[in-house]
């Protein structure tokens, strides 16, 4: 589905995702690259090796989530934005996302912002917890985004409420 529309499918999705014992345990990265390019600094990135070594350069990502600790690392290195890292039990009633940002305006703090589908429609209202700025992508932010628990598999980006 992927080729035709630019999103994934919720089989192609289903598919990346650890399983429900390991979302419940921590935050984990989420790998969404479903195109064989030369690619591997997300891989480079990982201090604990949960993104295991490419055979080839066009290799897609392969991720042991027991490894992961949802540092958030490879986040910041994707050039494709394809990897946000998700905490499922981030409050009993809210999960938190870290993804990739690199739009204007620049959220902050306590920022209210939609929470939007893969497919691009919103589907609830998050806040922003925290955003992180790396010195060697000047463009590029990781979002802290905390939005309601119901929504964390269905959740992939956000776009800020103008108010």
């Amino acid at each position: 589905m992927f080729k035709n529309t630019g999103c994934l499918s919720s089989i192609e999705y289903s598919s990346l995702m650890p399983d429900e014992d390991r979302l419940n345990e921590g935050p984990v990265a989420i790998i969404e690259c479903p195109e064989h390019i030369p690619c591997n600094p997300c891989q480079q990135a990982c201090p604990r090796g949960a993104i295991q070594p490419f055979q080839k350069i066009t290799d897609l990502p392969v991720i042991q989530f027991d490894l992961c600790n949802g540092c958030g690392n490879c986040i910041s290195v994707c050039p494709g934005l394809a990897i946000y890292v998700i905490e499922k039990n981030y409050t009993p009633d809210t999960s938190l996302m870290k993804i990739p940002y690199e739009m204007l305006p620049i959220p902050e703090k306590n920022d209210i912002c939609d929470i939007l589908s893969r497919e691009g429609s919103v589907i609830g209202r998050g806040r922003v917890e925290r955003v992180q700025k790396y010195a060697f992508n000047p463009k590029g932010r990781v979002v802290w985004v905390e939005i309601p628990k119901k929504l964390y598999k269905e959740a992939r980006n956000v776009r800020m409420v103008k108010e």
